[in-house]
């Protein structure tokens, strides 16, 4: 009975450590993984709005992010604007998405527009909201929303702008015409980020490869970032695979960086499922070694992650649209431009390519 006794206080202890141990179900452990595999599910919110259903392999009615987690993806990218007109990727929006994302058991890549609508090598407007401060005003601003970004939704990985292959914020932030202030601003957002958190990395993006890529991230050598982020698309930058693989390996060995590639997608199909004009169609648009078929497509994905994964500096890919289905109706004039280059199929059946995001 003594002996009976003396462990009780030691059996209450042992139960006391396991219960802390444990951790609560809305804080999901996420192992470590270094090759980033990730969708940017910018979208999903706004599709599943509107009554959408996604199906998996099985034909099965599942949650996009359920398929994706199961098939191997670890990462999402969520865009973020600052005062959108409809609400569509707005703070509230997306700080709701990524905490769905965390409890899903993903990262999430935060790309910030520091615009109201989209922001791309043609278009980078500064938020209306900024639109007459000066630019040491201008600056405080973007202190003041880089840091609540990390305080509020605390993202695993921010993008500065988006594309920001002249630089960001119009004219102020102009790489060209004001490059000095554009730097000061990216430093400012940097300099942000790193005031809140010591373990969020930060990346520059800039669309395409190349000579043009070499000379936008050579302008950003005084920035402190972590990863140079590049798009790829066939119909903009090129079919020549191997010019992708060079540029990975002259970025990272250049500036000591890791490399992703932050865009890229591919077409199922060249035909359409809705009465919005598709960005590729035409046969001439794609690679001729992958034809526009659900193989077809995932074997163009998988050359790239495997390109990427055997240089010394890639780290890991985004897919871009993959949730971009024709979701308001094949009859509606606001559908979407990109159906043949999603994940899902017309019938919103995941594609053969979902199977690219494994680790392997």
């Amino acid at each position: 009975m003594k002996k009976l006794l003396l462990l009780i206080p030691i059996l209450f202890l042992l139960i006391n450590c396991s219960d802390d141990d444990k951790t609560p179900e809305n804080e999901p452990v996420i192992p470590e993984d270094n090759f980033i595999r990730a969708s940017d599910m910018s979208f999903l919110p706004l599709i599943e709005s509107e009554n959408t259903t996604y199906f998996n392999s099985s034909n099965q009615a599942e949650n996009a992010l359920t398929t994706l987690k199961n098939a191997g993806c670890n990462t999402i990218r969520i865009r973020l604007w600052k005062n959108p007109i409809d609400n569509q990727s707005s703070f509230n929006q997306v700080k709701t998405f990524a905490q769905r994302v965390k409890q899903a058991g993903m990262k999430v890549w935060l790309t910030v527009h520091y615009s109201d609508t989209w922001a791309d090598p043609g278009t980078q407007n500064t938020p209306v909201e900024w639109e007459s401060l000066s630019f040491t005003d201008l600056k405080n601003e973007v202190v003041n929303y880089t840091e609540t970004i990390m305080t509020e939704i605390q993202p695993d990985i921010i993008q500065i702008g988006n594309e920001i292959n002249s630089g960001f914020m119009w004219p102020s932030g102009h790489l060209i015409n004001n490059e000095n202030q554009c730097l000061e601003l990216l430093s400012a957002a940097t300099t942000a980020v790193r005031a809140k958190s010591q373990t969020t990395k930060i990346m520059l993006h800039y669309a395409g490869i190349g000579s043009g890529a070499a000379w936008f991230f050579n302008k950003m050598s005084s920035i402190n970032y972590d990863y140079i982020g590049v798009s790829y698309y066939p119909i903009w930058h090129g079919k020549n695979l191997s010019e992708l693989e060079s540029t990975i390996n002259s970025l990272g060995q250049t500036h000591n960086k890791k490399v992703i590639v932050a865009e890229t997608s591919y077409p199922f199909t060249l035909g359409w499922n809705d009465w919005t004009n598709n960005v590729v169609g035409l046969e001439d648009q794609i690679i001729p070694a992958y034809p526009a078929t659900p193989e077809g497509q995932k074997n163009y994905l998988l050359a790239v992650k495997n390109i990427i994964k055997q240089t010394e500096s890639g780290i890991g890919f985004a897919y871009w649209g993959g949730e971009w289905v024709a979701f308001r109706g094949d009859e509606s004039p606001n559908g979407s431009p990109w159906e043949n280059q999603a994940l899902w199929d017309f019938d919103n059946k995941v594609l053969p390519a979902i199977a690219v995001f494994n680790q392997d």
